[in-house]
């Protein structure tokens, strides 16, 4: 494990931007502790929107629904005609409505109590991962580090992926994205930030911010 010249590259970015991180981190807690149940649900439904589409695009979407009054009461027929600034908004669009009936007791939404009753960040994912259709570990990753639960998982996709690269953390993209080395990746990744001193959900926003150039969610 070492600091090679492409770290040095991004920890200069580091340095001029952590204050940023930090405050944007702050946010995501901010949004879990001040939350209510429908918003901590908008944050979930954004994750099922982010496969193969851009985040701004699934969030524009996600508002664009709110404000029609659909993300709780539309049908994924209704839902469709607002998604097509993503992609698979046909299949997207039927898991918003699965998740929203997964999620609702007594005609109320209870997204975050639910998940205030699962105890620990990982089995939180789990949960997700079998239980929530269109969400793999990277979007149940997502969704955790923009609730504030995002120190100890990663967020594996090809801007991260392509980046470890270049930290040589990896060697190589894999050519498909198993649970199982999804997990040997994140252990590397955590062992790679912790050996630089880089918290982990800190180091996603800095390589997402070098890829972007925005600091988004």
């Amino acid at each position: 494990m070492k600091k090679n010249e492409y770290f040095k590259e991004i920890e200069k970015i580091y340095k001029e931007k952590k204050s940023d991180f930090k405050k944007r981190l702050q946010e995501f807690r901010d949004t879990w502790n001040k939350g209510t149940n429908k918003d901590i649900h908008l944050e979930l439904s954004f994750c099922i929107l982010t496969p193969q589409s851009k985040a701004l695009n699934a969030w524009q979407a996600i508002t664009n629904l709110k404000e029609n009054n659909l993300i709780f009461t539309g049908s994924a027929e209704e839902m469709v005609e607002y998604l097509n600034i993503v992609r698979f908004k046909n299949n997207k669009s039927k898991f918003l409505v699965a998740l929203r009936e997964q999620m609702t007791k007594n005609g109320e939404i209870v997204t975050k109590d639910f998940f205030s009753s699962i105890p620990t960040t990982f089995e939180k994912r789990e949960w997700i991962v079998k239980n929530i259709k269109g969400m793999s570990y990277k979007e149940a990753g997502h969704f955790l580090r923009n609730v504030g639960f995002g120190s100890e998982v990663a967020i594996l996709d090809r801007h991260i992926l392509r980046n470890l690269v270049k930290l040589e953390v990896i060697d190589e993209i894999p050519k498909t994205l198993s649970p199982k080395i999804y997990l040997e990746i994140e252990k590397k990744m955590k062992e790679y930030c912790d050996f630089v001193k880089i918290p982990m959900d800190e180091m996603d926003l800095l390589l997402w911010y070098k890829e972007a150039g925005v600091i988004f969610k």
